[in-house]
């Protein structure tokens, strides 16, 4: 059920769950998956395993160079969903 509406609705989306199997499918469909217990974590105001950067960080970021570097393109998008909850 949950994959099936992972397909209909598509972008714009943000998959929250501990399946292994969804997860997959969700992050194959390129949207942005989000362990659940991360998402309890953030509702509860507690600490995340995604430490949330000061703008001196995101800073320090842009300098660096190369792709060892850079995150992930599914790291990006898992950080961004974080955000907007």
């Amino acid at each position: 059920m949950i994959k099936r509406f992972v397909k209909e609705k598509g972008s714009g989306t943000i998959v929250i769950t501990s399946d292994r199997d969804v997860a997959r499918f969700a992050q194959r469909m390129g949207i942005p998956v989000i362990a659940s217990e991360q998402f309890r974590e953030k509702l509860e105001g507690g600490s995340s395993d995604m430490p949330e950067e000061s703008p001196e960080e995101e800073e320090n970021e842009m300098k660096k160079k190369g792709p060892s570097r850079r995150l992930s393109k599914k790291e990006k998008r898992t950080r961004a969903a974080s955000k907007k909850l």
